[in-house]
């Protein structure tokens, strides 16, 4: 989990408009979100009890991003209903497409607004 946390501050650093994120608790579990911006939905990490091998990032179910991630990402990632992309323990992260999912979600208001995709800020 702490190499979901890490990949949520990497990217939020690198998406235009995300802005700085939040970290807090939301459940009892490690959220982000863009308060200053609001320029996006919550981001949430977490594990089960009742399945202990796996762990999951979690986004808001009355979003469209599971249904984009699932279209987006059908044979590299693994999703779980409408709110969360699993992964077992030990098994390796796929980085740039979850990058990516977390792109979407820091920016999902904004670009609501604005009717844009993500874009990566470039190096000044």
């Amino acid at each position: 989990m702490l190499e979901l946390r890490e990949l949520i501050f990497q990217t939020a650093s690198a998406v235009e408009g995300a802005g700085e994120i939040q970290e807090t608790l939301k459940w009892g579990e490690p959220a982000y979100l863009t308060t200053k911006t609001r320029a996006g939905t919550t981001v949430r990490i977490g594990w089960k009890a009742n399945a202990p091998e796996r762990y999951a990032m979690y986004f808001h179910c009355q979003t469209n991003l599971i249904d984009t991630f699932r279209t987006l990402f059908p044979d590299d990632l693994r999703f779980e209903g409408n709110r969360a992309i699993v992964f077992d323990v030990g098994e390796s992260i796929p980085r740039e497409a979850l990058s990516r999912c977390v792109a979407a979600a820091l920016t999902y208001h904004l670009r609501k607004r604005k009717g844009k995709k993500p874009k990566p800020r470039t190096s000044r």
